[in-house]
């Protein structure tokens, strides 16, 4: 029998991390690729006490149906840790912030909607929108943020801007707040809404990020956030703020993709947060990746060719790089996979107009010993790239 797919399942393809994370399975492989958590931050002793506590307490309720909008002295929890008067009820509990996204994408865009994102921008948006056949259009961006003047050019007709402020997946940069201000200002002007996706706020090392966009337009943005990145990925929790505009059909397209995010997990996570857990657990995350970050920027520093340039994340998980001009980061990680160590082609970010150069590398995840070995491999492969490269013959 042959079953008839749908135009848009046509456009869903495999996440290309995921096919790359694969390589890594061989033994011995040092993986920058990944974008997981170290789970050396998981929090496993106080998730034990608050599964037994939680079900000897509330087991019933913790696993029967739960309300759709997420459990009420979560959203509560939610709303009063953001950094502007947020009502609880604009608070939807996700499975993920990776569902946020495609609750977005079902809600808000039509085939063929111009949907506006950064060069680059996070694959994992790129994939919850593609099946809603839009027409995604990459606005400039450089260290300090996206370029206004290249938005306000590509803004007309536009559904939203997605945009990821803070430590971005895949650059690891921080729109400054200057950039902030005059993209909430002109944003305002434009009548363009903003969906911010910010994962890895609060994984400052030295100085916190500035303040959130839907801080200084809350009618203008859907902010969405995560539990990963501080708790446990395993989870498969995230969270929405919406305003009171958009949130019912937000809510009914979370009704009709499960009903609800898990109830029991929602408890766990709300008993292990109460007593200002967070505050305590977060800064044992920072201080370990910053020394990761600053093993992996020393190795850089150390052993790689000239040529090759990259940032200073100021939090976060991440690493980008750039190779010498003419040379193409997928053509080189297989050569640094026969050396041991693999990361993430950068190509893979865009939407369009992609730097064949870049790649993004992932330091929260390998030891200090690990970094050096594998920074060392990747710039061993990139110098034998190098010489293998043909030589361009010389005119008389």
């Amino acid at each position: 029998m042959e079953w008839m797919q749908a135009q848009r399942a046509k456009k869903m393809n495999p996440s290309v991390i995921r096919e790359i994370l694969k390589l890594t399975e061989k033994p011995g492989i040092i993986s920058f690729a990944g974008g997981l958590p170290s789970p050396k931050t998981f929090p496993v002793s106080a998730f034990s006490a608050a599964c037994e506590k939680v079900l000897r307490e509330d087991g019933p309720a913790a696993l029967q149906y739960s309300a759709s909008e997420g459990f009420a002295p979560l959203r509560e929890m939610v709303a009063a840790g953001l950094p502007w008067n947020v009502d609880p009820a604009q608070v939807l509990i996700t499975t993920g912030s990776q569902q946020g996204l495609d609750l977005i994408a079902k809600v808000l865009i039509d085939a063929g909607s111009r949907v506006l994102v950064e060069a680059p921008t996070y694959l994992g948006a790129l994939q919850a929108f593609t099946p809603t056949e839009p027409d995604i259009v990459s606005v400039a961006s450089d260290d300090e943020g996206v370029e206004l003047a290249d938005l306000s050019a590509k803004a007309a007709g536009a559904r939203f801007f997605y945009i990821l402020p803070n430590f971005q997946n895949p650059t690891g940069r921080t729109m400054t707040e200057a950039r902030r201000a005059a993209l909430s200002a002109e944003a305002a002007r434009l009548g363009l809404p903003l969906v911010e996706d910010n994962p890895y706020g609060d994984l400052w090392f030295d100085t916190p990020p500035p303040l959130p966009l839907s801080a200084r337009n809350p009618d203008g943005c859907v902010y969405l956030g995560s539990f990963s990145k501080v708790l446990a990925p395993g989870l498969r929790l995230g969270f929405m703020v919406a305003p009171q505009s958009i949130y019912p059909k937000l809510l009914q397209a979370k009704q009709a993709a499960d009903l609800h995010s898990p109830g029991f997990n929602q408890r766990l996570v709300a008993e292990v947060m109460k007593d200002g857990f967070l505050d305590r657990h977060v800064p044992t995350i920072r201080t370990l990746y910053k020394s990761q970050r600053d093993a992996m920027l020393a190795a850089m520093t150390r052993d790689m060719p000239e040529g090759v340039e990259w940032n200073t994340p100021g939090g976060g998980m991440f690493l980008w790089a750039r190779l010498p001009e003419g040379m193409n980061a997928t053509d080189l990680l297989p050569k640094a996979v026969d050396k041991g160590v693999a990361f993430v082609p950068g190509w893979a970010f865009y939407a369009d107009k992609a730097d064949a150069s870049t790649l993004r590398l992932s330091f929260v995840t390998s030891s200090v010993e690990q970094i050096n070995i594998g920074i060392a491999a990747l710039a061993a492969a990139i110098r034998d790239m190098r010489q293998d490269a043909p030589v361009a013959s010389v005119g008389r």
